[in-house]
């Protein structure tokens, strides 16, 4: 009996089975007591270690993800935003918008929760088992710049792509120059139609061209991220402000 279980340790490392590993004996037990037939107990064992690899799954899309925080749509002060949000986050949470590859934009002043928001979704998005990128648009520009010197922007754009859900936060707080606008132009447009992308900026469209400079080029963009895109004003008093002056009040 010791060789069987010498025997099973050895296969389950060899193959990778922690949760068969660490659980057949307990199982086979409980199988025994309850007189559970032997497909039932190797059911039970497989399911266990099925629901690990998701876990596990779910946790390293998470960390590939790229997010700067952990910031979860539960920790949401949800009447503490803007009204556009209020209505429109129990629709988005459901995540249908990635499924039928529309936009999100989520547009107004400082500390209103769109990073918030954005952050809660790809979270989301993750555990349910999406493929997720987040990048300050900043952050995506330098990529592409060092991609396009290198001569490898191809392999980068097809990457991009694979994604199902990207987010591009902070759009509007630097300028480009021509080649970055169209740089960047060209890496959003791959995506329309197809794939999701969500942008926070605190810029509202007709301020965009102040960082293109171009209005053509801004209002090409425009048009192909907005297209069937849900577009929301997040204009309202900061969170911080809100929690500074509880705070004077105390």
């Amino acid at each position: 009996m010791d060789s069987i279980k010498e025997d099973i340790i050895k296969y389950s490392k060899e193959l990778k089975l922690p949760v068969f590993r660490r659980d057949f004996e307990e199982l086979a037990r409980e199988a025994a007591a309850q007189r559970i037939d032997y497909e039932a107990y190797l059911l039970g064992l497989l399911e266990r270690e099925f629901e690990l690899r998701l876990e596990n799954r779910k946790k390293a899309q998470i960390r590939q993800a790229g997010f700067p925080l952990r910031m979860y749509l539960t920790n949401l002060e949800r009447n503490q935003l803007p009204p556009g949000a209020q209505e429109k986050l129990p629709l988005l949470e459901r995540l249908d918008f990635i499924k039928s590859a529309q936009n999100i934009i989520l547009a107004g002043n400082p500390g209103t929760g769109k990073t918030h928001i954005a952050i809660g979704l790809g979270l989301k998005a993750c555990m349910s088992g999406y493929k997720v990128l987040f990048t300050t648009v900043h952050g995506l520009l330098t990529q592409l710049r060092e991609s396009h010197s290198k001569r490898t922007l191809r392999q980068l754009e097809s990457k991009f792509e694979k994604y199902d859900l990207v987010i591009c936060d902070e759009f509007g707080y630097v300028s480009f120059d021509k080649n970055g606008a169209e740089l960047l132009f060209n890496h959003l447009s791959l995506r329309t139609g197809r794939k999701s992308t969500i942008i926070t900026t605190n810029l509202t469209f007709d301020r965009w061209d102040e960082i293109f400079g171009d209005p053509v080029l801004t209002a090409a963009l425009v048009d192909r991220l907005t297209h069937k895109a849900y577009l929301i004003n997040m204009e309202g008093e900061s969170y911080r402000i809100k929690e500074t002056k509880k705070m004077m009040r105390k």
